[in-house]
């Protein structure tokens, strides 16, 4: 059977989470090691050594690329900031609304207002424990004593005045007495449980079961009264419940009780392990519902497919509902959602092989688990198609994530000559035809030049032939600066779902899978972005572009000058969740340098695009134009788009050496890697370096490496490995190539290094001695890289490495663009000066 239209159901469907919490200030006390364990105490000790620990923690470090440990991803959270990983854990787990039970006193936990950033409905549920004790916390107006009266007054008053606020209540009996609630429960023995309460003193806390009973029944009454659901904490969870009493079994009395057969009820956490238990009462009381969070992602695998399994035994499939009871950590959402499409997917084919399902049928059960029977049953406005999003009371949310206001999207690719181009279309279009089948691109584009916009000749592409950009919808943002456009990044396809052997992206797809298939490594990638900020001045009635300021490098002044500019650039980026490490004002006049997060290479490739298109949309934007181009001034500083590179094996940095298996602090794997790479760097420099103007930057002592060398923290040197704070001594984690400019297209500049490495991987090369000084004094025994693009091309025309791994009609275009690049600029003395407006 063919499980390819059930796979991408499940995950293109838009969750509907709910059951959540809030989520804390990174300050917080509530342990980061809680995201992945109901464990508390000393038994949190032992989390680490479960199953779902081990899989859940290699989950977030793939997510972020941080290390794989506990450290690892703590100090990425910590260095990156809330906002950014909250970003980037729900536009991961791609969730429409969110339902927050607000009733745990997380310390510094975030308000539910906070949380709207991150979903187009964000809704409360009320705790009733909570508002009871938070009632009886207070005093009296006339100072006298709660009586049951009053209470009730209270109780009930309160509730009706927040129902339009809501969507639903939630019970924590099972914690504090258990399940079997008593709907009858006596007056006399209501008041007796209130003097009990109220005699131990403040904080109220209710663990009288009596009373419990009696809120809870009343409660109840008031949900049938205002249609509003009930959910109620069933099986496993917190320390202080009585499992044996948290069977939802328990709850006979009150699903026979005629009064409250027409109110919705939902069991949460699956009822594990009472999971069979609560199947069987969804299939014979109509007004019960099932929820699976917790259970899923808290579980081992076999854990949470055989929970969910049980779930579908006997309950009808429309009263199965996803949540993820995300808590405290924005992680614990993005867990919830990746594990359950990925469960949800086994147990529905599992279904299909069984032959309970039809392919078609257990699509329509993915959807109705994943979002519909949600939405019916907490009566949720949400119409996922067009992302239009209303609370219960018909009032919109004001949302950063609802899309229906956008009217174009500007579909982004880049060329051979490293340009950034776009065709733009109208949101509906898109949504209806281009979302699935791309829009129409002539084969020419792939050969054009910076400095004219047709094929060079000798690149085989011509006007003949079309291809189709794909959207790859993984890459679509709002654009900050035009709120209502977006932009998405496309690959280039022949025809949908055939990949064209000209596109950049799909070339270092090829190259990684290569890297991973015969190695088991990724490469990761961090980039360093230089560039100018430059003014217009009008010089005997022409417009000339001058720098902003002339303040040296690291200046505070220069920094002060451009912070609104810079700070509106880095709350740009943090949208698109690419993460700013560092920022300062460079040596060049004008000029400034960005530092990014280290990413999967594909990922840093993607987020290297969005980075210049938000710096030069900016400069725009405060009337300044922004350049990349590798060396804007003839007489000053270059700019350059430094690459830092490591190897990662299961979610962890295999660079570094260990056990002193390499005398340089890099691993054997790192060296010989780093050897290829430093091997093949003369024609690794025709991607890398890819116009005439990149080679006025590459001169000795500009700290932009000019000769074919390595060395350990040595700036002037092109490859530079790096020992950063955290690393221990000795140690490096990675390794920079400072060859590497703006001008470069960034997936085919690290496909080449790709390839570079696997060549020093096969052949086991090794490195050379590291050069300790500046290179320029040791000229005449160091190989000098190429000083001319034409150096550099002659390189790759010899490099059948590069040629056989990116793929040989791709290095064709490249040759030729680079060739008519040579021929152009030579004849063309100041035709540099155009580079501004392309680059």
């Amino acid at each position: 059977m063919d499980f390819t239209e059930l796979r991408e159901a499940i995950e293109e469907v838009e969750l509907v989470d709910g059951h959540a919490h809030n989520i804390v200030a990174l300050d917080s006390t509530f342990p980061f090691i809680r995201a992945f364990s109901e464990a508390e105490g000393d038994a949190l000790s032992y989390a680490p050594h479960s199953l779902s620990f081990k899989r859940n923690l290699r989950h977030i470090a793939e997510l972020y690329g941080s290390e794989l440990s506990l450290q690892g991803v703590e100090e990425y959270r910590r260095l990156s900031g809330l906002q950014s990983i909250s970003s980037i854990c729900f536009r991961a787990a791609r969730i429409s609304a969110i339902l927050v039970d607000d009733g745990i006193e997380f310390d510094k936990k975030h308000d539910i207002e906070w949380h709207k950033s991150f979903a187009p409905v964000v809704g409360r549920i009320l705790r009733i424990e909570h508002l009871a004790e938070k009632i009886l916390d207070q005093e009296l107006p006339n100072g006298g004593a709660w009586t049951l009266d009053t209470f009730t007054e209270t109780y009930l008053e309160k509730l009706k005045s927040v129902a339009n606020q809501i969507f639903g209540l939630k019970s924590i009996a099972a914690y504090r007495s258990g399940l079997e609630i008593n709907t009858n429960v006596t007056r006399k023995d209501a008041e007796e449980g209130l003097s009990e309460i109220l005699s131990a003193g403040k904080p109220t806390r209710i663990m009288n079961k009596s009373f419990i009973d009696y809120v809870f029944t009343c409660s109840l009454e008031v949900a049938l009264c205002l249609d509003l659901p009930m959910q109620i904490h069933t099986g496993f969870g917190d320390k202080d419940l009585d499992m044996r009493l948290s069977n939802p079994l328990h709850l006979r009395m009150l699903l026979e009780d005629k009064r409250f057969s027409k109110c919705r009820i939902v069991l949460l956490h699956a009822s594990y392990p009472f999971s069979k238990e609560a199947s069987y009462l969804a299939s014979v009381y109509s007004q019960v519902y099932l929820d699976f969070g917790l259970a899923v992602p808290k579980l081992s695998v076999h854990g949470m497919i055989s929970s969910v399994k049980e779930l579908l035994e006997l309950a009808p499939i429309k009263k199965v509902m996803f949540s993820t009871d995300g808590y405290a950590f924005p992680e614990t959402f993005y867990l919830g959602a990746k594990q359950a499409r990925e469960v949800v997917f086994s147990v529905l084919r599992d279904a299909c092989v069984d032959g309970d399902l039809s392919i078609a049928e257990a699509i329509e059960a993915s959807k109705d688990i994943f979002a519909q029977n949600a939405i019916q049953f907490y009566k949720i406005n949400l119409s996922l198609g067009s992302k239009h999003a209303v609370t219960p009371n018909s009032l919109k949310i004001k949302t950063s994530a609802s899309h229906n206001d956008v009217s174009l999207v500007r579909i982004i690719w880049v060329d051979g000559s490293g340009q950034h181009r776009c065709r733009v279309v109208p949101s509906m279009r898109f949504s209806n035809v281009i979302k699935k089948n791309g829009v129409g691109l002539t084969f020419a584009s792939m050969g054009m030049t910076s400095f004219a916009d047709g094929p060079a000749d000798e690149t085989n592409l011509t006007g003949t032939g079309e291809i189709r950009l794909i959207p790859d919808l993984s890459t679509k943002f709002r654009i900050p600066w035009k709120k209502q456009e977006e932009m998405v990044l496309a690959d280039m396809h022949l025809k949908p779902g055939e990949a064209w052997e000209y596109c950049p992206r799909e070339a270092l797809r090829r190259v990684t899978k290569i890297l991973k298939d015969e190695f088991n490594l990724e490469m990761n990638a961090g980039f360093e972005n230089e560039f100018f900020l430059l003014k217009s001045v009008l010089r005997e009635g022409k417009e000339e572009w001058m720098p902003v300021d002339s303040t040296p490098y690291c200046s505070t002044s220069a920094f002060d000058a451009m912070s609104p500019l810079l700070q509106e650039v880095v709350a740009a980026l943090d949208s698109l969740n690419v993460t700013v490490e560092q920022l300062h004002a460079e040596a060049g006049k004008g000029q400034f340098e960005m530092a990014l997060g280290y990413t999967a290479c594909t990922n840093a490739a993607d987020k290297l695009v969005f980075t210049r298109e938000v710096i030069r949309a900016v400069a725009r934007k405060h009337g300044l134009l922004a350049t990349f181009m590798p060396k804007y001034a003839l007489d000053d500083i270059g700019s350059g788009s430094h690459v830092h590179i490591s190897l990662y094996q299961n979610g962890e940095n295999v660079f570094k050496a260990s056990g002193g298996t390499s005398q340089y602090g890099m691993s054997t794997v790192g060296e010989e890697f780093m050897a290829g790479v430093l091997h093949h760097l003369p024609a690794i420099l025709a991607f890398t370096a890819p116009v005439p103007n990149s080679y006025d930057r590459i001169v000795p002592n500009t700290w932009s490496g000019a000769y074919q060398c390595w060395g350990k923290e040595n700036r002037e040197v092109p490859l530079r490995t790096a020992c950063p704070p955290g690393i221990p001594d000795g140690l490096v984690s990675n390794f920079e190539i400072k060859s590497f400019d703006g001008c470069a297209n960034p997936y085919l500049g690290l496909a080449a290094i790709v390839a570079a490495g696997i060549d020093g991987l096969r052949r086991h090369l090794s490195l050379p001695e590291p050069v300790d000084t500046n290179p320029d004094s040791l000229a005449d025994k160091l190989r000098r890289l190429p000083a001319s693009l034409s150096e550099s091309l002659k390189a790759l025309r010899n490099d059948s490495v590069l040629t056989d791994l990116i793929g040989e009609k791709l290095l064709v275009a490249i040759k030729g663009i680079r060739k008519a690049e040579i021929d152009y600029y030579s004849k063309n003395k100041d035709a540099y000066k155009q580079l501004i407006y392309r680059y």
